[in-house]
């Protein structure tokens, strides 16, 4: 069962939308540009989706692919096809930040929340650059993860005025999310208010919208909300979509930045922009159109175990959208 309460589908479990999907066996997958296809050693299983920086989808065995641990598989495919294997230090060091991943036990393996995936990365770069503005706004991340993009706001000066980060209610991915936020207070920009807080799509947003009206009760809801690698799991596209249009506030002013990796397929992209349309949002891709220098990675916070190359790859491995309230919605 997925944490909705809505039965696992095809494209498997996921984090709030990141899954193991079953894919199509015999398929090229892309390596540094390059086409290839490959085995995952004896595991015998084939190689059909290679993220590099994020997952990798394989088609098998069920039985074998419940045995086998995802990174175990990414490593192994990723020497086969001339990668490294992945080195975890136990901690994501982003600026200022240090941050845990979920442990890899229970809901944080299922639901994948024991990974930092590249989109995290791409919108933390855009919020140290200025491009995501935060100054004076109510921001809230869902599916947070280690909360990298809305943590690292609260250490930009000037700060937000207030930062939510939530995710699934379990007690190891919650319980990380808050250790997260509370080791990294004395990073904080003051009067910035910073929050972990367990929320699962679908259910009562209302307490989530109790802690916005205290910084401003004549506008109801977010500035800004943040939406990192979670579009790829389509049926939870649904509970996504009117979790956003119930906390972000009814203003010309306020915006939803939503990073994807591109192992997210294009039509389960479309989907949930299209779901976000019928709602009433407007949305800007500002990856379709980027120039070299643009798909470089910019930020000059020290990020640990990787250096500007392979922050550049990362970045140019991912697709980002604003989305806006239409004019209808406002009038």
């Amino acid at each position: 069962m997925r944490h909705d309460g809505l039965p696992a589908t095809r494209h498997g479990l996921s984090r709030h939308g990141r899954g193991l999907p079953t894919l199509t066996s015999g398929v090229a997958v892309r390596l540094r540009g390059v086409e290839v296809e490959g085995l995952c050693s004896s595991r015998r299983l084939k190689v059909v989706g290679v993220f590099i920086f994020g997952f990798l989808g394989c088609v098998g065995d069920d039985a074998a692919m419940d045995a086998l641990d995802v990174e175990d598989i990414l490593s192994d495919a990723l020497e086969i096809l001339g990668g490294e294997r992945v080195k975890d230090p136990g901690y994501v060091q982003y600026g200022p930040l240090r941050l845990t991943v979920a442990p890899k036990d229970g809901k944080a393996n299922t639901l994948l929340a024991d990974h930092l995936f590249s989109p995290a990365l791409v919108l933390a770069e855009l919020v140290e650059r200025g491009v995501l503005p935060v100054a004076g706004r109510r921001i809230i991340e869902l599916g947070a993860g280690c909360a990298l993009p809305s943590l690292l706001a609260a250490t930009i000066d000037p700060p937000p005025s207030l930062i939510v980060a939530t995710d699934y209610p379990d007690d190891g991915i919650l319980g990380n999310l808050k250790a997260n936020v509370d080791r990294n207070k004395p990073h904080y920009r003051p009067p910035c208010q910073v929050y972990g807080v367990g929320f699962e799509w679908g259910s009562d947003i209302a307490p989530l919208l109790h802690l916005p009206q205290r910084i401003d009760s004549t506008l109801p809801g977010y500035d800004i909300v943040i939406m990192s690698d979670l579009l790829h799991f389509d049926s939870s596209h649904g509970v996504l979509v009117l979790a956003l249009s119930s906390l972000l506030a009814k203003s010309s002013q306020t915006r939803v930045y939503v990073a994807a990796g591109n192992y997210t397929a294009p039509h389960v992209c479309d989907n949930f922009l299209n779901l976000g349309t019928l709602a009433g949002l407007i949305w800007e891709e500002k990856t379709s159109d980027k120039s070299e220098q643009e798909e470089t990675w910019m930020g000059s916070m020290i990020v640990s175990g990787l250096d500007t190359a392979q922050l550049t790859t990362r970045k140019r491995a991912c697709r980002w959208w604003i989305g806006r309230w239409s004019k209808k919605v406002l009038d």
